[in-house]
Formats: structure tokens, C-alpha cells, sequence
């Protein structure tokens, strides 16, 4: 599904070069969930933004699915990510001014889709994270965990291959956050792959797979649950 080899990323201005990544090789397989843990600056958010074609890298190779992004043009990634990648974020980035079900309808505008096939998956999709009776609500009219569920919603409307989350917990509270996490769960057991960046190490232990990154360089974390069920795929080398 996923796979790095050798990828780099330098932000340079006339007085420094920064090396965010340093010859990262990560390859996820299809189905699999990733938690991705390091200390702030380790380069984990750069990694993310790369992962979702949200950011070029400088060096290295990068397959996405089958299909090797590098050196595709603006259009060409955007109409890539539109197609196999999710996204939640922390903060929700929900539309204030819209409710729920047209926070979901609008990446699934920009692929053209018919308006009732949209009506269908936003519906499907709102219906599987427990919001189905509050599309037409709006953001502010719901907790922050039924935030997040409604950013999750959004991101699977549009049946990704690929799902990358950045502390998607991060603003919740315990019992939210746990609620969140077991919804996660279960969307990766119907066959999403999740790639999750978590501070969080008791979240971090539920997923399959436990990727560390430090100093822009990533090595699996081999834990007990991995030893007594490994998943399909386990590579990640500094």
C-alpha cells in the first residue's frame, strides 16, 4: 500500500538546511494498522505530509498503491489523493458554516461524483460513525468526540485505500478518545489501511504495528502482542 525507500526531505533558505527525513524506508501493507510514535521535531508530521502527497520529498523513492508519485504533477497528486487517501487531523478541520452532511459532500464534489451517489455514501458513512440522525447538525452543536467522528465520516465517504490519521485524539478525552480508537478498529478490520501519528503510547499499543521514528529515520518497535500475531507485513529499516 505504502512504500518508502530512501526518502528524504531538506527545507533549505539562504541561511540553513534542515534534513526532516534522513533515508526513511517504511513500507505498509495493505490492510495493515500503523502507529507511528517519535519526539516532536522527530519528523513524523513530514513523513504524514508525504505520505499524503500533501508535501514533495527532495530524495527517494515512493510507490503509493501501485503507483510511483514521484515527479507527478500538481493535478496529478491531487486527483490521487482525492481518490486513495483519507485524512483526519486533530483539530477536526470541520467547516463551521456547514452541517455535517455537507462538511462530508465537499471532497466528494471535487471527484465529480453524482449527487446521489454522495447522498448515499455521506449517508452510509455518518450512519457507520453513530451520527446518522445528526447530518443536518453543525459543528459547534456537537462534542468534541462527535467532531471527530464527523471528521472520520468525511474521510471515509470517499472509500479510501488509505487512511492517515495525525493525533486524531488528541483533543479528547480519555473515554473519547478510547470511543474514537475502537471506531478506528473497526474500520480497519473492514479493510482500510491506517496509518496513525499518536504521542499517546496506550494507543499506540493497540494498533498492529508500532513504527518509531527519531531523527527523521524510521525502526519497527517490536511488541509482545506483534510477537504473538504478527501482521502480513513487517518492514521498516533505518
Amino acid at each position: 500500500m505504502l512504500d518508502m525507500r530512501q526518502v528524504t526531505k531538506v527545507y533549505r533558505t539562504e541561511l540553513v538546511e534542515t534534513h526532516a527525513l534522513r533515508s526513511l524506508d517504511l513500507q505498509v501493507g495493505e490492510g495493515e494498522f500503523v502507529a507511528v510514535t517519535g519526539p516532536s521535531g522527530s519528523g513524523k508530521t513530514t513523513f504524514l505530509n508525504i505520505a499524503g502527497l500533501l508535501e514533495e520529498f527532495t530524495g527517494g523513492d515512493y510507490v503509493l498503491d501501485g503507483v510511483d508519485v514521484k515527479g507527478l504533477n500538481d493535478n496529478a497528486r491531487s486527483r490521487l489523493r482525492n481518490e486513495k487517501i483519507g485524512f483526519i487531523f486533530q483539530g477536526f478541520n470541520l467547516i463551521p458554516d456547514l452541517n455535517l452532511f455537507d462538511n462530508c459532500d465537499v471532497p466528494l464534489r471535487y471527484r465529480g461524483m453524482p449527487a446521489s451517489e454522495r447522498k448515499l455514501r455521506i449517508e452510509d458513512a455518518l450512519g457507520m460513525v453513530g451520527l446518522g440522525s445528526r447530518m443536518k447538525h453543525y459543528p459547534a452543536e456537537l462534542s468534541g468526540g462527535q467532531q471527530q467522528r464527523a471528521a472520520i465520516a468525511r474521510a471515509l465517504a470517499g472509500s479510501p485505500r488509505l487512511l492517515l490519521a495525525d493525533e486524531p485524539t488528541g483533543n479528547l478525552d480519555s473515554q473519547m478518545a478510547r470511543s474514537v480508537m475502537e471506531l478506528l478498529e473497526d474500520i480497519n478490520q473492514q479493510g482500510t489501511t491506517i496509518v496513525m501519528v499518536t504521542h499517546d503510547p496506550e494507543l499506540a499499543a493497540r494498533a498492529q504495528r508500532n513504527v518509531h521514528i527519531v531523527d527523521g529515520m524510521a525502526s519497527d518497535v517490536v511488541m509482545e502482542s506483534a510477537i504473538a500475531h504478527p501482521p502480513h507485513a513487517r518492514v521498516a529499516t533505518a
